[in-house]
C-alpha cells in the first residue's frame, strides 16, 4: 500500500494524479468505515494521507 518517494519519483504526472484520485477514494473508504466501527488499523488513515501528500508534493515538482 505504501510507495516509496524512489517509487513515485519515477511515474509520470498522468500517473501520479491518477494515484491521487485513487487514494482519495480509499482515504474517504476508511474514514467512512472508522466512523462506523472502529477499523482494526487506525493508523492507515494516517498513512494514507501522508502518502496523497507525497503525492501532491512530487505532481507539484514536475
Amino acid at each position: 500500500m505504501t510507495m516509496k518517494n524512489t517509487e513515485i519519483q519515477a511515474l509520470a504526472a498522468s500517473e501520479i494524479a491518477e494515484r491521487i484520485v485513487a487514494e482519495q477514494g480509499n482515504l474517504s473508504k476508511l474514514k467512512f468505515a472508522h466512523t462506523i466501527s472502529p477499523i482494526e488499523n487506525p493508523n492507515r488513515i494516517r498513512e494514507t494521507k501522508r502518502l496523497i501528500a507525497r503525492l501532491k508534493t512530487a505532481l507539484a515538482a514536475k
